[in-house]
Order: C-alpha cells, then sequence, then structure tokens
C-alpha cells in the first residue's frame, strides 16, 4: 500500500550529505503536485584550507560525529514539519554498472544477480548491500533480445554509518539511494532525450547518462570545484577563500587582466570534459545512441560562463539543472530559484522518492 503513503505522511526530507556541505529539501504532495515545503543548505569551507577535512570522501571515510553536528544545526534552522528522511549515497561510495543480460524473468535475474556482482564488484559479496533495477530492452546485432540491468553495490560499512548518524539526528532513514537515481528523478523525470548530467561537486564530479527516462550510466572523478578553487589559489598565490570568492564571482567570464583567472581554470575542466567524452564515446558505441543535451548540476553550475565554455567544448546544448520546472514552491523563492535548482536537485528526488 505504499501508493497511500503520500496521503498519511505530509512530506519527506531529501537529505543530500556531500563532501562540504549538507542540502536538506522537504518535499510534500498535495493537490495532485509535488512542492518544495521547506529547505536548507549548510557549507563547510574548511575542506577548501585542508585537504583531508571533508564531511566524507572517497577512501569511504564518513564522518560520523561533525556530520551529526552540522545536521542538527540545519534541522534546529530549518525546523521542519517532518523526521521521515530519504539520503543519498555519493557516487564514490557506491558501485554502479549497466549489465546486458539475456532477458528472463523478474525471479531469475534475482538469482543471476549474485553472480553478477562477483564479477564487477570489487568488494566481498558479504561487505556491500546489492540492488538492481531493470532500465530497458533492446535487440542486439544477432536478433536477439537482451534486458539493461543497472546493478547497484554499497558497502555495509557505509549503510552502518548512515543509520547511525541519521539516529543521532533524531531522524528515521526510510530509504538510501544513490545520487544518480535522485538526479534521474529530479532532472528528467519521464523525458526520453539521451542526457548527459554533469554533477560537479565540491570535491568529486558525477557523470551520469540518461535515456528513455532511467539512468543508464554512471561515472565518476575526483576533478571539481574545488580543484578549480585551489587552483586558483596557487596560481595567483592568494588565500583559498580569497580564491573561492573570486571564482564564483568572476567565474569564465574574465576580461584584461582578469582573463588569467579563467585561463587557471580550464586545465582543469578540460580534465572534467575529458572524462565526460570518454562516457560519452562509450555509450553512443555501445548502442549506437546519441547523447542530445547536458544539464549542469552541483554548485559549479552557477559559475558565470561555465555553460558556453562547456557547450563550446562538447558541441552539445548546455543548460542549468532545474529540478523546480515541475514543482511547486513558494512565490518568495522566484529570485533565487534558479540558483537553488543544481544545489538542491539531489535532495529534491530524494524527497520526490518518499512519495512515489
Amino acid at each position: 500500500m505504499s501508493f497511500l503513503s503520500k496521503f498519511f505522511t505530509s512530506s519527506y526530507l531529501g537529505v543530500d550529505i556531500g563532501t562540504s556541505s549538507i542540502k536538506v529539501a522537504e518535499v510534500t504532495y498535495a493537490a495532485n503536485r509535488f512542492k518544495l515545503k521547506n529547505y536548507g543548505i549548510l557549507e563547510s569551507y574548511g575542506h577548501l584550507e585542508r585537504m583531508n577535512d571533508a564531511l566524507q570522501t572517497s577512501s569511504l571515510k564518513l564522518y560520523e560525529s561533525e556530520t551529526v553536528e552540522l545536521l542538527r544545526a540545519l534541522l534546529n534552522k530549518m525546523k521542519p514539519g517532518s523526521r521521515k528522511a530519504i539520503a543519498s549515497i555519493p557516487a564514490f561510495a557506491s558501485f554502479v554498472t549497466l549489465l546486458d543480460l539475456p532477458v528472463m524473468s523478474n525471479e531469475e535475474t534475482l538469482q543471476a544477480m549474485p553472480f553478477q556482482a562477483r564479477q564487477f564488484i570489487p568488494l566481498p559479496i558479504s561487505e556491500v548491500a546489492v540492488d538492481w533495477v531493470k532500465v530497458g530492452e533492446f535487440e542486439d546485432e544477432g536478433g536477439g533480445k537482451k534486458q539493461q540491468v543497472l546493478l547497484i553495490a554499497v558497502p555495509q560499512e557505509r549503510i552502518q554509518k548512515y543509520q547511525k548518524i541519521f539516529s543521532s539526528a533524531g531522524l528515521d532513514l526510510i530509504y538510501l539511494e544513490i545520487e544518480g537515481l535522485a538526479l534521474t528523478r529530479s532532472l528528467i523525470g519521464s523525458d526520453p532525450t539521451p542526457t548527459i548530467i554533469l554533477d560537479i561537486g565540491s570535491r568529486s564530479t558525477n557523470i551520469l547518462i540518461s535515456d528513455q527516462g532511467a539512468l543508464r550510466m554512471n561515472a565518476q572523478t575526483d576533478f571539481a570545484g574545488g580543484t578549480l578553487t585551489q587552483a586558483i589559489s596557487n596560481g595567483l598565490n592568494i588565500d583559498v577563500r580569497r580564491a573561492e570568492k573570486l571564482k564564483k564571482q568572476r567565474g569564465l567570464q574574465g576580461v584584461g587582466g582578469e582573463q588569467e583567472l579563467s585561463t587557471l581554470m580550464y586545465s582543469y575542466l578540460d580534465a572534467i570534459l575529458g572524462e565526460v567524452g570518454r562516457v560519452r564515446e562509450k555509450y553512443e558505441t555501445s548502442y549506437n545512441i546519441k547523447i542530445e543535451r547536458m544539464i549542469l548540476s552541483g554548485g559549479t553550475a552557477l559559475l558565470p560562463g561555465i555553460n558556453d565554455y562547456i557547450k563550446k567544448q562538447t558541441s552539445l546544448p548546455v543548460v542549468r539543472a532545474n529540478p523546480f520546472a515541475k514543482i511547486e514552491y513558494a512565490p518568495n523563492l522566484e529570485p533565487i530559484i534558479n540558483d537553488l535548482g543544481p544545489m538542491l536537485a539531489v535532495a529534491t528526488g530524494l524527497g520526490i522518492r518518499g512519495l512515489l
């Protein structure tokens, strides 16, 4: 009776714990529409000055006490109407791969998953939680019917830490979901257009491919927004907080003497786009499908001039993430809603998940 949940729970909290920030979106459902009821964003800048000072890292470290403290502070400020939460698992803390398997029943697929997982997951099966989602079917070159299955595995250690954090913060953790699924839900929905979602965070960049409204591929690189900040700091010999401020203010639109600011960031942006190109080529070659657009998400999507630069480098239409295109929000948010979109895309997708 999960379809009745939206009538018995007024709202759900989508909680996106990143490497340097916590973002929460409280989503409710009324009059056949989802609505942003409340939100909160708490950013920590210590990671800029100390590279190891992050809420969680790709080495599977998750700093529980610091995260609980920050999450409590954010919730105290928000005063949400719900304590039921859905949290995201970052790309670097999960293993995701797209499998092409013969078409079979759900029961047969379920039996095949442990064997498939052993081939692709670099950890013992006993140490991970394995899930899978069927995302489509196709015919191979010989005319045989195949199904595409997205295999997902998350270390049990990470799950247990999330459970402790949310319990300590006074939240009821209902679901855990990888960021890619939340982003696809909030930014793509049922749109069939083959799309790259480039989610540039502070310490990690998530590269997703959505096709026919489903997540098909998920890759990750450690080049990210913090890398651009460090490049400016080192290149101009200035404090990292000053570098972060300059990056956000000027971005890639510098002229004259300010052009140096953009130049310092180009090589690192190109490294991100090089990985995007590799993922794009692999998908287009494997399935004979052309990617038609790119959606930029994450805080770095707000960098002035980044859309035009990426459009020029990739020859793709590039738009800023807007999870609120089909979600209602308070009228007083209108002046800032375009800036909130890229930052709250994951949290919004998680909030919606609780109401489905």
